[in-house]
């Protein structure tokens, strides 16, 4: 019993992110009159759209299931505030070199820490969290649309990371109660992505 509202659970859980992209796509694609959107339905649907950033936000989530508790159930908070951080820098005017090879590299390291399911204290790992999202954020804030509402975009954006995040976490740690070598292949495959955005 306890195992089939497990499987429920991360089903529902899982949905969460097709749920917003459908939703995005309705309020994205809302004919003539889609002038009207205050960049919230922008925010939701950006980091559905990039593949380095879906899956760096999947490698956070997946990786957070082997830290300690604390550390695990704040990861996904950490991943947004990076994020946010990195919209602010891009807002501010301030530069930041390298923010490709950046988003690229947070993705192969991630991927690394996911295939080693590697253990490293909170400090290490929440510096390291905010580290890979902030060239995230960085490009999210560069890319946010003329003349969208900065706070919608911010919370479109930041709601789709936190359900990112939490579904992956669920998902991820109902699999490693039965097998962790498929999370350990998950990290290797995202590796190997941001192996080839990076040197491809």
């Amino acid at each position: 019993m306890n195992h089939r509202h497990s499987s429920a659970s991360c089903l529902a859980l899982a949905a969460v992110p097709v749920l917003l992209l459908v939703a995005g796509t309705a309020l994205a694609h809302s004919g003539p009159d889609h002038h009207h959107d205050s960049g919230f339905a922008a925010g939701l649907m950006h980091p559905l759209l990039g593949l380095d950033h879906l899956l760096a936000m999947l490698a956070v989530g997946l990786w957070s299931l082997r830290q300690s508790r604390a550390f695990s159930l704040v990861a996904p908070l950490l991943a947004g505030g990076g994020l946010l951080l990195g919209a602010g820098l891009a807002w501010s005017g301030t530069t930041l070199p390298g923010i490709e090879f950046g988003i690229a590299m947070s993705v192969l390291l991630a991927g690394v820490l996911v295939a080693a399911l590697a253990r490293v204290p909170a400090v290490v790992g929440a510096a390291a969290v905010v580290s890979f999202m902030l060239f995230h954020g960085y490009a999210h804030g560069s890319e946010m649309p003329h003349g969208a509402s900065m706070f919608a975009y911010l919370a479109g954006f930041s709601l789709t990371t936190l359900a990112l995040g939490y579904a992956t976490r669920l998902v991820g740690g109902f699999l490693m109660e039965r097998e962790n070598r498929i999370v350990r292949a998950l990290g290797v495959l995202i590796a190997a992505a941001g192996a080839l955005f990076a040197f491809g």
